[in-house]
């Protein structure tokens, strides 16, 4: 009996604990969740009250979950979410050593910052910053791509990329720069050099060949991290221009061809009130055409005292480590078959005869321009 007064004690406590993080219950459609009526609540249920009930799942869960998902990431080795399917076994699939998450999204969505809170939360590295922010600094600006090994272990079967942000007056080049990483994969320190650039900026000659000797990883998964403050700002102002940059983004034809709807990471919510922070995601996902409740998740970098959430914050902590979970589980579905001798011979021979039937063709060419002409 002793024992089980203790052990609901302790159960009452993380769960007030975790309630003292549950911003989203102070609206008033939250009320409306909690109706004894189920059924009405269940027949219902509008994107709000969606949202809400995902976000009281989070809760739910947080305590007792956060420790069992927090151990999967740690242990999981690339491959391990790989699930058989069209009679190939996983002996033949293409699985990387490395699955590589490349983190996108515009100049100032808060990538570093959430790098940071990873190591944080997944790594247990207190409160030792491992990535710069620009936060309080409008000058400062990722200039390299950086490789980080946010479970601090020598086993990690996965790494996270911080990428330089897209600059909404330069998207096209900002769109060309990610399909390129999509599509020749990424290295560390890798540089990031712009047009728009000043020459005390750009990487030096040094930069770029230390970078080559590190090992090229090819992008298994992208992520799209937003600022959420400054997006339900551009909705209460009707600037399209930053919505538009982001639904280009996600939209990226590259990126979507690993992820058909790419994860969204909302930062920066904690800047808001309640209702500007539900209905700022709720108009994005809509804009998007994504679930407002499983399509994204609000994960604030910084709490109020401008220091990260850790171990004070349950319910961000296992939203942050869910959603790298989901990440990991796309990348594993994404590998492709290893190709053998046949079939890189089969390549080989599409070659040579699409080059025959190329000579061929300019023959013809040749002939019908410069050869005799018919006399009518």
């Amino acid at each position: 009996m002793a024992g089980e007064f203790i052990s609901n004690e302790e159960d009452d406590e993380k769960r007030s604990r975790s309630s003292a993080f549950c911003w989203w219950r102070t609206v008033k459609e939250f009320q409306d969740l909690v109706k004894p009526d189920l059924d009405y609540a269940l027949l219902n249920l509008t994107p709000i009250l969606r949202l809400l009930r995902e976000l009281e799942r989070l809760a739910l869960v947080a305590d007792q979950g956060l420790d069992e998902l927090r151990h999967k990431l740690i242990t999981y080795r690339s491959g391990d979410f790989w699930l058989p399917a069209g009679g190939i076994s996983k002996a033949d699939m293409d699985v990387p050593p490395v699955i590589t998450i490349l983190l996108v999204g515009l100049s100032g969505s808060g990538k570093s910052s959430l790098v940071n809170l990873m190591y944080s939360v997944l790594g247990r590295s207190g409160l030792i910053p491992f990535a710069q922010t620009s936060r309080g600094s409008s000058n400062y600006t990722t200039m390299f791509l950086e490789e980080h090994n946010v479970l601090r272990s020598m086993r990690s079967g996965f790494c996270v990329y911080d990428s330089r942000g897209v600059d909404l007056n330069r998207m096209r080049e900002g769109l060309e720069e990610i399909s390129s990483w999509m599509s020749d994969g990424v290295r560390h320190y890798q540089p990031c050099s712009r047009t728009e650039d000043n020459a005390s900026t750009i990487p030096q000659i040094g930069c770029q060949l230390s970078s080559a000797r590190f090992t090229p990883r090819p992008v298994n998964c992208a992520v799209l991290v937003v600022n959420l403050a400054e997006t339900a700002g551009a909705f209460k102002k009707g600037d399209l221009k930053p919505l538009q940059a982001i639904r280009d983004i996600f939209r990226c034809p590259a990126i979507r061809k690993s992820n058909e709807n790419p994860l969204l990471i909302l930062t920066h919510g904690d800047l808001l009130s309640a209702v500007e922070r539900i209905d700022g995601r709720l108009k994005l996902c809509e804009y998007l055409g994504v679930p407002e409740g499983t399509g994204a998740y609000d994960i604030p970098c910084l709490t109020e005292q401008g220091i990260l959430p850790e171990e004070s914050d349950p319910v961000t902590s296992y939203a942050l480590t869910e959603a790298i979970y989901r990440v990991l589980i796309q990348s594993d579905r994404t590998h492709l078959p290893t190709r053998k001798p046949q079939d890189w011979l089969l390549i080989v021979w599409s070659w040579i005869m699409c080059s025959i039937a190329a000579f061929f063709a300019s023959l013809a060419f040749f002939f019908s321009k410069f050869g005799p002409k018919k006399i009518r």
